[in-house]
């Protein structure tokens, strides 16, 4: 073989020790590559095992909040569960008629309304106003936030020309009551730090700032979201045995028999019903593991030491949770790529991006790849990431969902209606005449999110069974809080004296 030959064969073995070395070292990335989607995916399955909520692990979750329920009603500082007597025995039946004011203090912000009330449960009129609450106002002074309802309030007034009959006074947020007229705040929720309106008579606060503003008007009544979600529910259908609020934060009330409360005494009727605030919020189901995603969420959050229930199903947290996990992925694996300075800034995905994400249907995911590049700043995420996004938020939505079903079947428990035995596990049958019990629901959560609805309704079906599950009606009801403040208003305000 000459010189020339020689060389061809030299250049062919270096071409192809170069192409096996380029093939080598791309083997090597891609085994990089797939190793590291591999923790990605080790983190999704401990998500999976930890957030999972099979049947018999709800049903023992509603036993537990049962067991709780009774506690609370038996003394104060019983239970995780406060069961707080709400002072409410008389339930509005559709004779009340007027003009009547509310004021509605929730999670996100203020909403005034003006509620025009005919024979034969009619709301002739209603106009509502919303206002979102300032970050300032929940860190700030008692006076200042009362002030600013007091003068929104005004303004409302004279804007509708007539200042109406009585004032419902919505403020959701854990309160003792005295009376139908007072409760004193007993701490703040919903990332609220209002220190020095904690121990107040928040109507009187309210009160004063009203006349500090020259508005003849008085709080008549005083409750929180749920016991005006169960008004409004009660309004239209008198087997409204309960409400149940999954908005911005979580929680429910039912009507209880007087004689299963020993507590408090003093603050009962004879109409032989009450009204109790759960604030099932607080309850931390010992059933359910607390992840850590819910951990470090606790560490980074106000009032971080409890609301474990809240925390858990509410639309303040969801989007959150959902972010510490991708904050895991990312740290594991290069899922999301490089740039991820996003993710590590806390509450940066709400809630209503979370549900998008889980409810875009398009073979592509658009939706989540926009969401992922306008709130999180990741760019060009692939499809199986875009997939995998998606499956987290479908798992902590059904984490959630699930949850809410077990608080709704706890409270059928509690009130006898869900088939056993005092919370025994045996198979529920129907005895005697069933009673049809409806449940009305208010917050944005059930309403506006269509797969956590549909999780919650497949729950309590799954945990309560066929037969007593075509007892219970879950009913959406639009502007609960508000609106059923101007009804129980209205119902104290009247002559009439029918307990509930």
């Amino acid at each position: 073989m000459g010189g020339a030959g020689w060389l061809r064969v030299a250049a062919a073995a270096g071409c192809a020790a170069v192409t096996c070395a380029l093939a080598t070292a791309m083997v090597a990335r891609r085994v990089v590559a797939w190793r590291r989607w591999l923790r990605a995916m080790a983190v999704l399955r401990d998500v999976e095992e930890s957030f999972a909520t099979p049947t018999e692990r709800l049903q023992r979750v509603v036993n537990s909040l049962a067991v709780e329920m009774f506690a609370g009603l038996a003394s104060e500082d019983a239970s995780k569960v406060r069961m707080l007597l709400t002072c409410v025995d008389s339930l509005p039946d559709g004779s009340e008629e007027g003009i009547y004011y509310a004021v509605d203090i929730g999670g996100t912000g203020f909403r005034f309304l003006k509620v025009q009330l005919g024979p034969g449960s009619t709301i002739i009129n209603q106009k509502i106003e919303r206002q979102p609450v300032k970050k300032e106002l929940m860190e700030g002074t008692s006076e200042d936030f009362f002030n600013s309802i007091a003068s929104t309030l005004k303004n409302f007034i004279e804007r509708e020309g007539d200042e109406g009959r009585a004032l419902g006074f919505t403020f959701s947020f854990p309160v003792r009551q005295f009376s139908i007229t007072s409760g004193s705040l007993i701490r703040w929720t919903k990332e609220f730090s209002i220190e020095d309106a904690i121990g107040q008579d928040v109507a009187q606060c309210l009160n004063e700032a009203l006349e500090r503003n020259g508005l003849n008007l008085k709080v008549n009544a005083l409750m929180n979201n749920t016991v005006g979600t169960l008004a409004l529910g009660h309004y239209y259908d008198e087997d409204t045995i309960a409400a149940v609020i999954i908005g911005a934060g979580t929680n429910a009330c039912y009507i209880e028999r007087n004689e299963a409360i020993t507590k408090c005494q003093c603050l009962l009727t004879n109409s032989g019903q009450t009204v109790v605030n759960v604030e099932w919020g607080s309850f931390r189901p010992p059933q359910i593991p607390l992840t850590p995603y819910d951990i470090c969420f606790y560490n980074e959050t106000t009032n971080y030491y409890d609301q474990g229930f809240e925390k858990m199903i509410s639309g303040v947290y969801l989007g959150e949770i959902a972010r510490l996990v991708f904050h895991k992925m990312a740290q594991e694996s290069d899922v999301f790529g490089t740039d991820v300075d996003g993710l590590a800034i806390p509450f940066i995905l709400s809630t209503p991006c979370l549900a998008a994400i889980r409810e875009d249907d398009s073979l592509d995911l658009k939706e989540v790849g926009s969401i992922l590049e306008e709130q999180l700043k990741i760019h060009n995420v692939p499809l199986k990431t875009r997939r995998l996004v998606q499956r987290v938020c479908d798992i902590i939505t059904q984490r959630a969902a699930r949850l809410a079903a077990a608080g709704i079947v706890a409270i059928l428990q509690k009130l006898g209606r869900d088939g056993t035995l005092c919370g025994t596990t045996r198979v529920r049958s129907m005895t005697g005449v069933p009673k049809r019990s409806a449940i009305a629901i208010d917050g944005c959560l059930y309403k506006e999110y269509s797969v956590f609805r549909e999780y919650l309704n497949e729950a309590v079906l799954e945990i309560l069974g066929e037969e007593i599950a075509a007892t219970v009606v879950l009913k959406v009801v639009e502007e609960g809080s508000g609106m059923g403040a101007a009804l129980i208003a209205a119902t104290y305000s009247s002559t009439r004296n029918n307990s509930i």
